[in-house]
């Protein structure tokens, strides 16, 4: 297999090897074109720019010995956003990336219908050029996202490289995240897994569910303090990466997240303050530098609105630490 995956080309093509016969389109396209992500390649395949025998093939086709597969890599567009000055919280930064502390409530980048300005807003007036281009136009240095209602840490890519190497280390699940929830209810236990595959949900297509055709998914939960029978402080960390992942799986286990109504949280059945946002945040990422392989443990401090909430509940319920 002839490699020829420079980013500046746009029109190619490679002749299937052997060891690839049978092997899925989208499998064969990645190490084909290493230096795209599987989010780009995914593209590739929704967009129709990648064909054999003169016809848009799907990703997931398998491949035969000796097929020639021509695939296209449109022209990086025109940015087309305005920077915002919208001071941020910086975790962490050098040349290459940077750690930002998301507040809840900042959504990660413009799509569906977002007006407001976002955390991409923010990073083109903060740091202009400099930031990889690789994630397209509306998102320039991200690689992965929180949730709008997330807070916490975020990681960015100032250059093109990092984001690849960043990009490869999600994919292998070589990057610790770590999480803070607070949910109803206390569990029995002080610690567990759940591994329910996500996919979305059959009537409410802003959500997703538990089913059992849809994607793997991994989290790992432990309890940290609990406030009577009232509510808990889990420390969460995910092994996957799934929309909505850790708010669907502590749904399904019967301790929604404070604040969460759409998997399952009622504000009339607690006593608790009037919740604003959900109880999530992404307090901890750990991580080889992309360039320097570096080892760095980055820590997001938990936010004033769920601290207190926290005293709150230390006040008015039995508190107990479980570490």
């Amino acid at each position: 297999m002839t490699k020829k995956n420079e980013l500046t080309e746009r029109l190619l093509s490679f002749e299937v090897q052997d060891k690839f016969n049978r092997v899925r389109a989208d499998k064969v396209l990645h190490d084909e074109c290493s230096k795209l992500s599987r989010n780009q390649i995914q593209r590739l395949f929704d967009e129709g720019l990648v064909w054999h025998d003169n016809e848009a093939i799907i990703k997931s086709q398998r491949l035969s010995k000796g097929d020639v597969i021509y695939y296209t890599i449109p022209p990086v567009k025109k940015l087309t956003l305005e920077p915002v000055n919208i001071p941020l919280h910086i975790l962490y930064e050098d040349e290459y990336i940077a750690v930002i502390n998301k507040p809840s409530g900042m959504v990660v980048h413009p799509g569906n219908g977002t007006v407001a300005p976002t955390l991409v807003h923010a990073l083109l007036y903060h740091y202009r050029e400099s930031l990889s281009s690789i994630g397209g136009v509306e998102r320039p240095g991200i690689v992965h996202r929180l949730d709008k209602d997330t807070s916490g840490a975020i990681l960015i890519a100032k250059t093109n490289i990092a984001y690849l190497e960043l990009s490869r280390m999600f994919e292998n699940r070589t990057l610790k995240k770590v999480y803070s929830a607070v949910v109803s209810g206390s569990p029995t236990l002080l610690s567990g897994t759940i591994k329910y595959p996500i996919g979305r949900h059959h009537s409410n297509r802003v959500k997703m569910s538990v089913k059992h055709n849809g994607r793997y998914a991994h989290t790992d939960w432990q309890l940290e303090e609990v406030f009577s029978d009232k509510a808990a402080l889990l420390k969460i960390h995910i092994h996957t990466g799934r929309t909505h992942q850790i708010r669907v799986h502590l749904s399904h286990i019967g301790h929604p997240i404070i604040g969460d109504s759409l998997y399952g949280y009622n504000p009339k059945e607690s006593n608790y303050p009037i919740i604003s946002r959900i109880f999530l945040h992404a307090r901890e990422l750990i991580f080889n530098h992309p360039i320097t392989r570096h080892l760095l443990k980055i820590e997001a401090p938990i936010p004033n609105d769920i601290l207190f909430a926290l005293n709150d509940f230390r006040k008015r319920f039995s508190s107990q630490t479980k570490t």
